[in-house]
């Protein structure tokens, strides 16, 4: 049997962790060291937290390499030393040339779309916002420009109606794991293809998200709304302000049409324009009809169906 690759794994957050696990099984590949993030405050005491591939690497017994700049020259002096034929990237910070092309055999990234759409850190995000029916995972050598290496191999991904963010990122790091293994298995018996990308005007970004991403304007479509909530559900969550001041996340709406009762009651009911029967329901209208608001987060209390909410919330409009 050929001697396994030397494999180099880097990875931060837990859509990483089923793809390492999936490399460790594999008699085509060892795995010799793991890159990943510092470790980082969290919870309410800000104690130092491991990240989701650090702790997963620990389990194992691989050496864990944590550095803060990867242009260091004593970093890239003990990653020479692992001799790795290859690097496997996935959810990773952005690497200098001399970190991805110091293997023989180069670095490849699984990325959360089907490039060259949703170049970028947040793809799932955006392919759910622009309400895509379809996504995928690819994998990828890594060049110069972000996310524009040559393919390898895509799989891909129905978007159900239904699902939100966390339930496609979940789905993913799945896929994702499988079509790793796929990329190295190819790679390792010299049968990978390396598909230069097309370049169109037509394509969409993927750009890091932003406090602003999660706003809801009620001046757009009641649809490009329901998107943007299923996209940044349930982190890092959409939001408005209620007519009384306070934060509102939002986790999960409906788009409903003005019904007659309420077009009579309230013709010229302008976006931004608030309704509730105090009991069930709590919407705001929209340039097309009325965003129905099911699951919420008011500010300084837990997620809650809207129902929920209003049985203990006092609101006038």
């Amino acid at each position: 049997m050929p001697t396994p690759l030397r494999l180099i794994f880097m990875g931060t957050p837990d859509f990483a962790v089923p793809t390492l696990e999936t490399l460790l099984t594999m008699p085509e590949a060892q795995v010799v060291a793991v890159i990943t993030g510092p470790d980082r405050p969290a919870g309410r005491g800000r104690q130092l937290q491991a990240s989701a591939v650090k702790v997963a690497a620990l389990a194992h017994g691989l050496p864990v390499l944590q550095p803060t700049n990867l242009k260091s020259p004593e970093f890239q002096a003990e990653l020479k030393s692992y001799a790795a034929d290859l690097q496997v990237v996935v959810a990773f910070r952005m690497l200098p040339e001399a970190v991805w092309n110091m293997p023989r055999l180069g670095s490849v990234n699984i990325h959360g779309s089907l490039l060259p759409q949703y170049r970028g850190a947040a793809p799932i995000n955006w392919a759910l916002m622009h309400g895509d029916t379809e996504t995928g995972v690819t994998s990828f050598f890594l060049r110069h420009e972000i996310d524009t290496g040559d393919l390898i191999l895509q799989d891909k991904l129905a978007i159900e109606p239904a699902d939100d963010f966390g339930a496609v990122y979940g789905k993913l790091k799945l896929v994702g794991a499988n079509l790793a293994r796929r990329t190295v298995a190819a790679i390792a018996a010299g049968t990978a293809p390396s598909t230069p990308q097309a370049n169109s005007p037509a394509l969409r970004p993927a750009p890091k998200l932003t406090k602003e991403t999660g706003r809801l304007d009620f001046t757009r479509p009641t649809p490009e709304l329901v998107n943007q909530v299923r996209g940044l559900s349930p982190v890092p969550a959409a939001y408005t302000t209620l007519p009384d001041g306070r934060g509102l996340k939002v986790f999960r709406a409906q788009a409903l049409p003005p019904t007659a009762d309420e077009t009579a009651s309230n013709p010229d009911a302008a976006p931004g324009t608030w309704a509730t029967d105090g009991r069930h329901y709590l919407r705001v209208r929209t340039a097309t009809g009325w965003l129905d608001l099911l699951e919420i987060q008011p500010e300084g209390k837990k997620r809650m169906l809207t129902a929920e909410f209003l049985r203990g919330a006092k609101l006038t409009f």
